[in-house]
């Protein structure tokens, strides 16, 4: 952020001046200017949009999880953590299936039924309101 300042502010006052106003190193300045951004930040923009091009070839469906399986398959190799970090950071979320909403006949019936799946096998339990 302060290289940043500096860099915005060099026409108008000394570089030397706001590096020393700064304490900031003035060959740490320059190291900056030449190259901003480091490998690893490079790294994690090239990942990023490897990651975009996944998760929209899935329908933006997939979360870390899958996105790290296809990153794999694609011959990249990289923590699940640090996939998650870059997805959390890009604001990829998963799409996370919702449950059907109860018929207009169930809503309003006094002795609604609910419907839960076990291994497959669907069963029915009648639940008094309330």
């Amino acid at each position: 952020m302060k290289y940043a300042f500096i860099a915005d502010h060099r026409l108008l006052f000394s570089i030397r001046a706001m590096c020393r106003c700064l304490c900031v190193q003035p060959s740490a300045l320059y190291a900056w200017l030449k190259d901003p951004l480091s490998k690893r930040a490079q790294e994690d923009h090239r990942q990023t949009g490897l990651i975009r091009a996944a998760w929209s070839e899935s329908g933006k469906v997939y979360g870390y999880r899958k996105l790290h399986d296809d990153l794999a398959d694609m011959g990249e190799s990289r923590c699940p953590n640090r996939v998650a970090r870059l997805t959390r950071l890009a604001g990829i979320r998963a799409q996370i299936a919702t449950s059907a909403a109860p018929t207009a006949m169930e809503a309003s019936h006094p002795w609604r039924s609910t419907t839960r799946s076990i291994a497959g096998l669907t069963r029915r339990r009648l639940t008094r309101p309330g």
